[in-house]
């Protein structure tokens, strides 16, 4: 798809400047090493006006993913949310996609660069994963184990493995891919998190080996608001195959169910189950919506 045009604004170091234009440092960190942390939001057009879910915890997230690598973080969140509302007017978008992206200077070491730059694109963007019923495969590529790099932080270098593993699925003619961790548990999709249900109960791996997803602590509230009991433990792929139903949530691909793993098909209806109703609830939670019907 294409993200800009000649005419598309992108918010960089305090300013608007057209995308089309924009230079980029070719002996930055971020280029040659990855060294740089990103996040994504979402704004959507609700009957109250444009909306950014959630818009305090990304950026603080932001923030904690770049001092989880020693970048230097000088911006003020609540001037950086502005922005973004200002980033979408100026580029007449109500529902989008928002990426800011930190990258750090000019430095041919392997040691921290004491400057840094932040950008911010929007663009349209439907449901990363689409809206039907996914297809995903278990891969042979493994989550990056916690003792080698910070999982819990959004860092640009660490989603090379993201790459690999969802083009080798979807290769295969999958939708997705599940990664394990370095015990051999099921740990999460490339760039989501797992749930699965299994009579009547809602289970998610530890967030010891897994991203700490804002949209996975949005299923929790979720699930707390209509008494459904989640619990956190390892989920091996035994558990996989045998759940009732199962989804992936974050930010792009919001919630999104399973169909299959493995050629293994869920047999429980989708749209009656316990998975389909937290699907609900969500799409009502980040459209503002008051009056709703959840069927449980």
């Amino acid at each position: 798809m294409k993200y800009y045009d000649n005419d598309t604004l992108i918010y960089l170091n305090g300013s608007f400047e057209k995308a089309s234009v924009t230079g980029i440092d070719f002996y930055g960190q971020a280029l040659h090493y990855g060294y740089g942390a990103f996040e994504g939001l979402r704004a959507y057009n609700t009957h109250l006006g444009t909306r950014i879910f959630k818009a305090e915890e990304h950026f603080e997230r932001l923030k904690l993913s770049c001092e989880a690598i020693d970048i230097p973080y000088r911006w003020d969140n609540n001037e950086l949310i502005e922005q973004a509302y200002e980033l979408l007017a100026v580029n007449n978008l109500r529902s989008a996609y928002i990426r800011p992206l930190v990258v750090s200077g000019a430095n041919m070491h392997l040691t921290a660069s004491k400057e840094a730059s932040i950008m911010m694109a929007a663009w349209e963007w439907g449901p990363y994963l689409g809206q039907n019923l996914l297809r995903v495969c278990v891969s042979s590529i493994e989550r990056p184990n916690p003792k080698s790099c910070r999982v819990d932080a959004k860092i640009c270098g660490q989603y090379i493995n993201s790459i690999l593993a969802s083009s080798d699925a979807l290769n295969k003619g999958f939708d997705e891919a599940l990664l394990l961790d370095q015990n051999g548990y099921v740990a999460q999709a490339s760039s989501e998190n797992l749930f699965i249900e299994k009579d009547g109960l809602i289970y998610t791996p530890p967030l010891a080996n897994v991203f700490p997803g804002i949209t996975r602590q949005t299923v929790a509230e979720i699930c707390k608001s209509l008494h459904i009991e989640l619990i956190e433990r390892p989920l091996t792929i035994q558990d996989i195959y045998q759940a009732d139903a199962a989804f992936l949530s974050g930010t792009a691909a919001e919630i999104i169910g399973i169909k299959e793993v493995d050629h293994i098909v869920y047999q429980e209806d989708w749209e009656h189950s316990l998975s389909a109703t937290i699907q609900r609830k969500y799409k009502n939670l980040v459209l503002e919506n008051e009056n709703y019907e959840v069927i449980i």
